[in-house]
């Protein structure tokens, strides 16, 4: 008998994503024939896992890419004639709903609060950002209602999609047990006065007040990786004499991200309070758990919950550099707590958030869908 075919489509993230392929796909390819409809202009391929890749071309332009772009990731779905369509943008939604009407079965999976989101977004005007996440809340409601099942990437979103469609599943973002923790990463005398932000830097993503904190933290260096969004803030930073102290190390591939966390001493993911932020479950901030490094992030409540619950790292205010200072110094001076916070992280991730322990829900989903 051979197996049912799932189509995962997303015409924003990268063909190698890591909730889309390195965890969603790459679980179930042993068990479902996968492809994934992607659009980078970088060709078809059978990925080693076993993953069909298959590109629709790339698009220059917010606009194009959510007409034209849309257009032929829906073209190429149907050309594939699925079991089941599982699609990852919200731009797609329109192209779930014809689907729906050509009597497939449906899945989107909602990586962010996408109205809260909007609320955050630097490049709408004040009333677009007004405007937009009200007309998406209304919209949400019309459509998500007619798809077969919806995954919340954290439980607030799950808990907010499960109003709309009762076949709502949440599905964390959790690390992959091992992926980031290399060998070096418990050996504390072979770190450096170093701390790590690793991921997409912006000003809302709390950028300036990390760095501006290394002016009371002259010991420590930032290893910094990962794209800045808004090239403004990238070159007002490096005017400031604090950028001295930034190992600037742009995009990073995983294994070059697990020797950064293996050198690091803690993990930094200050966000600033927006909607978006306060219920998110930040990636970045249970890998740097994963590989066994003390975390200093925003004092939401969401956050205090993991980091104090499980004393693996110090809240902060996300305004306050001199706050962040401190704590990048605390975890600096003091080795041995900084290791037990470290090593709490570590067994939280393993006991808890960790990929495998969301893999079962994926599979409970997908056999419900298909049955």
């Amino acid at each position: 008998m051979s197996n049912s075919m799932v189509v995962h489509l997303t015409s924003v993230h990268s063909r190698y994503d890591i909730r889309i392929y390195r965890k969603i796909c790459s679980s179930i390819v042993n068990d479902y024939d996968v492809s994934l409809i992607v659009a980078d202009g970088k060709g078809d391929e059978v990925t080693s896992v076993g993953v069909t890749i298959c590109d629709v071309g790339v698009n220059q332009g917010r606009l194009a890419r959510m007409v034209k772009t849309s257009r032929r990731v829906y073209e190429k779905a149907i050309e594939l004639n699925a079991d089941v369509y599982h699609l990852h943008d919200p731009e797609l939604i329109p192209i779930g709903l014809k689907l729906k009407r050509n009597g497939f079965k449906v899945i989107f999976d909602a990586h962010e609060d996408l109205p809260k989101q909007l609320k955050s977004k630097p490049y709408l005007n004040p009333i677009l950002r007004k405007l937009l996440p009200a007309f998406f809340e209304v919209y949400e409601k019309f459509a998500l209602k007619k798809f077969d099942a919806l995954i919340g990437a954290t439980p607030s979103i799950t808990e907010k999609l499960a109003k709309i469609n009762p076949n709502s599943y949440n599905i964390n973002n959790y690390p992959i047990l091992g992926e980031l923790n290399i060998g070096a990463s418990s050996d504390w005398d072979a770190k450096l006065n170093e701390v790590c932000y690793l991921g997409g830097i912006a000003e809302i993503r709390g950028i300036k007040e990390v760095i501006a904190s290394l002016t009371d933290a002259p010991l420590a260096r930032l290893n910094l990786a990962g794209r800045f969004s808004e090239a403004h803030v990238e070159s007002d930073v490096k005017t400031w004499d604090a950028w001295q102290q930034v190992n600037q190390l742009g995009f990073i591939d995983r294994k070059e991200a697990a020797e950064v966390l293996a050198r690091s001493k803690a993990g930094i993911v200050t966000f600033h309070e927006y909607p978006n932020h306060v219920d998110a479950q930040p990636n970045k901030m249970f890998e740097y758990m994963s590989a066994g490094l003390p975390i200093i992030t925003s004092n939401f409540p969401m956050w205090k919950e993991v980091v104090e619950g499980n004393q693996c790292g110090i809240c902060v205010d996300p305004l306050n550099s001199k706050a962040i200072a401190s704590a990048i110094n605390y975890i600096l001076e003091n080795k041995e707590e900084a290791q037990r916070m470290g090593d709490n992280g570590l067994r939280a991730v393993n006991e808890k958030y960790n990929w495998a322990t969301e893999e079962k829900m994926l599979f409970k989903m997908y056999k419900e869908v298909l049955s």
